[in-house]
């Protein structure tokens, strides 16, 4: 091989990233444009500084800029408007699902309202799924709750919910319009959570679903079944969640090994 040219792997890595210098640099750009957005400095709707202004602050070329600023508008941070520069974009209320927590507390920590539209509160015989889930016998009563969860005063979940009729009727008593089944479980209950088994898909909103969210008829929606336990193992709370995907988000952070 021609020691004046390079290895086909040399050629290959260099046309497909980046110096390392350059990566550093559009990375250290990103992030410090990340915190100001995250930390509230930038509120959504401003305007960031220009391409050329970001050029001469941090002494990079332009296409270092725009790498920094695409990574950005990939993570829905800011929008571009062609012409005028790029914008903070209205960041999602978000919950983490990597913790077992209920929804008012989750949104209550980030500052944000909600309360619940109570639809019924019945007594019902367990269908063979939420028998299933709850280990009771098929046809045995369970309490079944249905609510709409508002963020902001907008709708934001169907929430419909099954729980063993000995603690449902205990739960049914409580304030359900402001207040988290899980909170009530372990404040009023005495039933400490331990974990909770989800699944999580997407589906087309039907009609009953579409009116409750105040959404259009098929639109997509966000549904997670979930069945929490106490920590003793024993099924608690069956539930299925059908969530809006235009003004909220769930997010979940994997670890490696």
């Amino acid at each position: 091989m021609n020691p004046n040219h390079p290895a086909p792997f040399d050629s290959a890595a260099c046309d497909a990233a980046p110096p390392v210098a350059a990566r550093t640099l559009y990375s250290r750009i990103r992030e410090e444009l990340r915190e100001h957005i995250s930390s509230g400095a930038w509120q959504p709707q401003d305007r960031l500084p220009s391409e050329s202004a970001l050029m001469k602050q941090y002494v990079v070329s332009r296409i270092t800029v725009r790498q920094a600023l695409g990574d950005l508008q990939k993570e829905r941070l800011i929008f571009t408007v062609r012409g005028k520069g790029s914008f903070v974009a209205a960041i999602k209320p978000f919950q983490e699902l990597g913790r077992l927590q209920g929804f008012a507390e989750a949104m209550g920590a980030m500052g944000h309202d909600t309360y619940n539209r109570v639809l019924s509160v019945r007594t019902v015989e367990a269908p063979a799924e939420v028998a299933e889930r709850l280990k009771v016998a098929v046809g045995a009563p369970v309490t079944a709750i249905r609510r709409i969860r508002h963020l902001g005063g907008q709708p934001v979940s169907l929430d419909l919910t099954w729980l063993p009729l000995a603690l449902g009727e205990r739960v049914a008593r409580e304030d359900l319009a402001t207040r988290d089944i899980f909170g009530i479980l372990e404040a009023e209950c005495g039933v400490p959570l331990g974990h909770a088994d989800l699944a999580i898909d997407a589906v087309l909103a039907h009609t009953n679903v579409a009116s409750l969210l105040e959404i259009p008829l098929g639109a997509p929606v966000l549904h997670i079944e979930r069945l929490t336990h106490a920590r003793d193992g024993s099924p608690l709370d069956y539930e299925h969640l059908y969530c809006r995907a235009d003004n909220f988000q769930y997010r979940l952070r994997l670890k490696r090994g």
